[in-house]
């Protein structure tokens, strides 16, 4: 009996790791454009509808690998928080648009157009796109909750980040 249920939790677990998206990874070679995913958790959120303090870029020797990805951090601390608990700091949908998600599609978030809601990271495109998202922050997320499971499995975005200039990771 013991080898059944070894052998059932192994196939019920088996789907969420065959079924993980790419993280989208932009020219940099990094996720999220190089920028500390925990160093945004530390940041003082600006009020809906006022723009967001700027995103910390990492450093390029200061990195870890997740879900296939190289995420780089500007302190061995926050690098060490990460991989102590990687899923409660990385992007959600894999550093897509949130909103894109919520409208159905995969595409690219820039960094520094960022809120944190209920403990997660939600990253947007443009500007324009962070006023539609937060006209109806929680039923933009519903909209992408729903969306994840079906666009999840597809391939990561490939296109550039507009209007974005990236901050590369300093060596």
């Amino acid at each position: 009996m013991s080898l059944f249920r070894s052998t059932l939790a192994a196939v019920i677990l088996l789907p969420s790791a065959v079924f993980a998206g790419d993280q989208y990874v932009d020219e940099t070679g990094f996720a999220v454009s190089g920028y500390d995913v925990v160093a945004y958790f530390d940041l003082e959120q600006s009020a809906v509808g006022t723009a967001q303090p700027q995103g910390v870029p990492g450093n390029a020797n200061i990195t870890a690998e997740y879900n296939g990805a190289t995420f780089a951090f500007s302190t061995e601390e926050n690098r060490d928080k990460f991989v102590a608990d990687p899923a409660a700091f990385a992007p959600q949908y894999d550093g897509h648009c949130a909103y894109g998600v919520a409208k159905g599609g995969k595409v690219p978030a820039n960094p520094n157009l960022w809120r944190i809601k209920d403990g997660k990271l939600f990253l947007n495109i443009t500007e324009n796109v962070v006023g539609f998202w937060e006209e109806d922050i929680p039923g933009n997320i519903n909209l992408s909750e729903g969306n994840w499971p079906e666009l999840e499995t597809e391939a990561a975005s490939d296109r550039t980040i507009p209007q974005f200039t990236s901050a590369a990771p300093e060596s």
